[in-house]
């Protein structure tokens, strides 16, 4: 019989980083855009949720409210050339690479002018041209992915990075470990970003992991990483601007795990009914990322109540125009079943 007595807890590794990144400086420039992101992710997910309601949008959709700090402070260190990848809570990260929120919401109603052209949905979009390599409905394949473009920028002999989102629950796949392992042996320039959101579906963390801190998944692949506060945009973005240069620089892989939360359920079918509401409105008040961004500019002077009323007053119109859009939009013609399933080698 195995033994009752709790196993030590191990060692801290050389490798693994503090949870206490050095922040980003931001200008007040910065500062706007931080803010003015977030507050579109938002209010953009916020109107999605409303049309699934309306049964606008069909099949499954999950929606990114509440961590939005974590694509804002990660993209904004990317450059051209970069690639992204992740699940299927992807509307936020195609926003924050600039895609259009029109085509977005068009792909979120199966319309013709959506970014798949109608046929991904929620979960299946695409946008190359904005080095956007797609959202994944297989849970931890995209590390895999992810991983293969990372090889295609060294194979290519560039200084591009691949960003490789996944989610805590997705940790524990194993194709993630053999993508570590092969990322780690051919030095590949792949960041790893743990959206460590706390639940896997309806399970805690706590509850599906033997090691909580995910920062250290990489260890016995010599791969560093830190943990990061993902609620905190000037955390989020000095962690990834270290992260990057260590990549670009040709060292190889690098973790992060960002300490997230998300105030919705899994999906808009999943009433969340396995945490309390308390913990949701405890989050909300004191943690909420765009709260602290909205914060330092009001303290700083950058502008005031009316000005920030007025900035949520224009990314609300522009949700509106894409809602719009995506409604007037053609449903896709039905030849389109046939079309972009093969291509001819």
């Amino acid at each position: 019989m195995p033994s009752k007595k709790p196993a030590a807890k191990p060692a801290a590794s050389p490798r693994r980083r503090s949870v206490k990144t050095a922040h980003f400086k931001p200008s007040n420039d910065d500062l706007v855009d931080f803010y003015q992101q977030m507050l579109l992710i938002r209010r953009f997910e916020e109107k999605a949720g409303q049309m699934y309601g309306m049964g606008l949008i069909g099949g499954f959709c999950h929606l990114y409210i509440g961590q939005e700090a974590v694509v804002t402070g990660v993209q904004t260190a990317l450059k051209d050339g970069d690639s992204v990848i992740t699940g299927y809570r992807e509307h936020g990260h195609m926003l924050a690479l600039g895609c259009d929120p029109k085509s977005i919401m068009a792909e979120l109603t199966g319309r013709s002018g959506g970014c798949s052209g109608g046929k991904g949905g929620s979960m299946h979009m695409f946008d190359p041209d904005k080095g956007f390599y797609g959202g994944h409905g297989i849970v931890g394949a995209q590390a895999s992915l992810g991983t293969g473009l990372g090889f295609a920028a060294k194979y290519r002999k560039t200084d591009n990075v691949s960003v490789a989102y996944f989610g805590d629950g997705a940790s524990n796949q194993g194709q993630v470990y053999e993508s570590f392992n092969m990322a780690r042996i051919w030095n590949l320039p792949v960041i790893y970003i743990i959206e460590n959101n706390q639940y896997a579906m309806g399970t805690s963390v706590k509850r599906a992991s033997s090691e909580v801190e995910l920062c250290r998944r990489g260890e016995s692949f010599r791969i560093p990483g830190e943990q990061v506060d993902g609620m905190d945009v000037l955390a989020v973005r000095g962690a990834m601007d270290k992260a990057v240069k260590y990549c670009r620089e040709g060292n190889g892989p690098y973790i992060l795990e960002m300490k997230t939360y998300r105030y919705r359920g899994h999906s808009m079918s999943d009433p969340a009914k396995y945490r309390s509401k308390d913990e949701v409105k405890k989050m909300r008040a004191e943690r909420d990322c765009i709260d602290q961004i909205k914060e330092k500019i009001l303290d700083l002077g950058i502008t005031d109540e009316a000005g920030l009323k007025a900035w949520d007053k224009d990314i609300k119109s522009r949700v509106a125009d894409a809602a719009s859009f995506a409604q007037e939009s053609p449903e896709p013609a039905a030849e389109e079943l046939y079309t972009n399933v093969y291509i001819e080698g």
